[in-house]
């Protein structure tokens, strides 16, 4: 369906960052204080942010409590006292960039900048040779990071793959090179979904994914069957898919793909229902699925964002009401600015089990919480008593070892836990049965 069809006023585009973000002039009012604390905390997170958030999103009259400011903007609470002052004191003085950036990086690399081990148990090899911009977790899918795609619209502060984003060459994952991709679907048979993740993806102009898609359909490698796009643009940008130059070019992309007789799902981003309630949001959904792809929702619970069941149902409801599929609510990862946004398990399941419970079955395709951890995904299945002793019911949804696939364990109740990795057996064992085994490389 061309542009035409949708009664939605293109926007002029305006990109913020650190060294602009002044010259809005929502922005500029802020006080002098808040400013300053921006230019701190972002020499070390990332900061992005557009005029459509700006004006479209944010409460002005609700900062520093509005939550889509928190999502997007940079806290003076995401750095610990002394890393926050260091930075501060260093800006003071007008030190040089190298002096800036060499603190920025101690800092940064105390972050767990790579989660869950991505870096180091994720990245296949073909024929002894490391695939650079992919990542082989599980045996059904496979994550490719087009390099022209490693950034975003904006920038979550809550981001799992930050560090794609800090210019360290050295941690980010990106290639340009669809022929090894290619091959490597060729020699794996288990594989049925390509994933095209970041960053987003959707940055990227359509004439560009088409250099990444059109030789999947063309080729049809191995047994792929799905294509992903992970995507927070119809959050943070619905225009890419309804009044920018290329919007109708990408429309015809998603047709060829599914014309082709491939499965496309465009896997969104949605934090807070009012990222759904714009007109754009709901116009670029309803434009989405003319062409018979998928949207899916998920992510994760973020203190001062979304720690809120009502907030959630509100948001899985206007999914459903839009034709889209709540997918996932996640456990925030440990990395970052993780202080700032942990919700303990307990509490977390408690959200989603108050959200569940106010929403109908057409939203109750969601799954969770779910901790993306070095294992595999593994669920909050509840919080029960066993033999007198309190426990977490946990269940694997996704493993390295697919073995361990839909198979329930048990840790012992920890109040405070935030992660697996803080969680330990229930019933007097010494280690989980997953600890067992450390040797998932893919090859």
């Amino acid at each position: 369906m061309l542009n035409k069809d949708y009664k939605i006023s293109p926007e002029k585009y305006n990109l913020y960052s650190r060294k602009n973000f002044t010259e809005n002039p929502r922005i500029k009012s802020l006080p002098q204080k808040t400013i300053e604390a921006i230019l701190t905390v972002s020499t070390v997170l990332p900061f992005r942010v557009n005029n459509y958030i700006i004006d479209n999103l944010i409460d002005w009259n609700n900062i520093p409590y509005d939550p889509i400011y928190r999502l997007t903007f940079p806290q003076p609470e995401m750095l610990d006292d002394q890393d926050f002052k260091k930075m501060n004191e260093l800006l003071a003085k007008k030190a040089s960039k190298d002096d800036i950036t060499t603190a920025a990086r101690k800092i940064q690399m105390n972050m767990n900048p790579h989660p869950a081990n991505q870096l180091e148990m994720n990245i296949p090899e073909q024929r002894g040779k490391i695939l650079n911009g992919m990542q082989h977790k599980y045996d059904e899918t496979v994550l490719f990071f087009p390099r022209q795609g490693q950034t975003c619209h904006a920038y979550c502060t809550y981001c799992f793959r930050w560090a794609q984003f800090i210019g360290i060459d050295s941690i980010k994952f990106a290639s340009r090179n669809t022929e090894n991709l290619i091959n490597y679907l060729q020699n794996h048979p288990e594989i049925t979904d390509v994933l095209f993740t970041g960053g987003d993806p959707m940055f990227m102009q359509t004439k560009l994914l088409r250099r990444y898609i059109e030789p999947l359909l063309e080729q049809r490698p191995g047994n792929l069957s799905s294509i992903r796009i992970g995507t927070k643009s119809i959050a943070y940008w619905p225009y890419r898919f309804l009044t920018d130059n290329d919007s109708d070019d990408l429309m015809r992309l998603f047709d060829k793909i599914i014309a082709n007789g491939f499965h496309l799902s465009i896997m969104s981003h949605f934090s807070h229902y009012r990222e759904l309630e714009t007109p754009g949001a709901q116009a670029a959904v309803k434009r989405i699925l003319s062409t018979g792809a998928v949207v899916r929702c998920q992510a994760p619970v973020v203190r001062h964002i979304n720690d809120d069941p009502d907030i959630w149902a509100r948001m899985w409801k206007a999914q459903v009401r839009l034709g889209a599929i709540p997918y996932y609510m996640f456990v925030a990862r440990n990395t970052g600015p993780k202080e700032y946004f942990n919700v303990p398990l307990e509490q977390t399941l408690n959200i989603f089990t108050e959200a569940y419970r106010q929403v109908s079955g057409l939203c109750r395709t969601v799954r969770g919480p779910s901790m993306s951890a070095t294992p595999g995904k593994v669920i909050i299945s509840g919080i029960t008593e066993i033999c007198g002793e309190k426990v977490f019911a946990l269940k694997f949804i996704q493993s390295r070892n697919p073995e361990w696939t839909n198979q329930i364990f048990f840790a012992r109740f920890d109040k405070k836990a935030c992660w697996l990795s803080e969680l330990k057996p229930a019933f007097g064992e010494k280690e989980f049965f997953f600890n067992e085994q450390d040797d998932f490389t893919c090859s």
